[in-house]
């Protein structure tokens, strides 16, 4: 019996599930179809390529960082400074810790790495839109007056995601093996940003 989500939905799902368990270059779309239980054909009706499914997988699957950080954009004053940075460092940290798996099989192969960085700007995204993403929002809070007038926006933000990335795979050879709890890391993270630009 077929699953009552759509083949779009499911496709997604099988990817999701697939990228995380054996890898970005292992999951082939043979593979993907065959977890959607549909045709490959079927695949590639809705996904013009695996890079697209991959990037649709990223802002569909794992935690929403982007539409965050237009929102407060839009809407800063919503909460407070530290509240805001806090929610992103916690959705930052979640994406990176749920993307690192998926992603890191792309750093081994570089015409796979090339392909994937092709079709992400064609499709107008990447891993610098939420550094912009960010740097947008700060500057909207520099001209509010929450954020000091000389800080460097760019560099806070690029920052506060390096160190959300960088979570996602240092703790790894660690005794334990175990990443800070992201609650805690997230609110550590914001208040010491926070010292240095306000």
């Amino acid at each position: 019996m077929q699953s009552a989500k759509p083949a779009r939905e499911r496709i997604l799902d099988a990817a999701h599930e697939l990228m995380l368990t054996v890898g970005l270059a292992r999951a082939t779309t043979k593979e993907i179809a065959k977890g959607a239980k549909c045709s490959e054909a079927a695949l590639y009706k809705h996904f013009a390529s695996k890079e697209e499914l991959f990037i649709r997988v990223l802002s569909e699957r794992l935690p929403r960082l982007t539409p965050l950080l237009h929102g407060l954009a839009a809407e800063p004053a919503r909460a407070s400074l530290e509240e805001n940075l806090t929610e992103i460092a916690r959705q930052a940290a979640l994406f990176y810790e749920q993307s690192f798996p998926i992603a890191a099989s792309l750093y081994a192969q570089t015409q796979l790495k090339q392909r994937h960085d092709d079709a992400m700007r064609e499709l107008g995204t990447g891993p610098h839109l939420p550094i912009e993403g960010l740097d947008a929002y700060l500057r909207t809070e520099q001209a509010a007056g929450r954020v000091r007038a000389d800080a460097d926006t760019f560099a806070a933000a690029s920052l506060l995601l390096g160190a959300c990335s960088q979570r996602a795979f240092a703790y790894d050879a660690t005794r334990t093996g175990v990443c800070p709890p992201v609650d805690d890391f997230a609110r550590r993270l914001a208040r010491t940003l926070l010292a240095g630009i306000c």
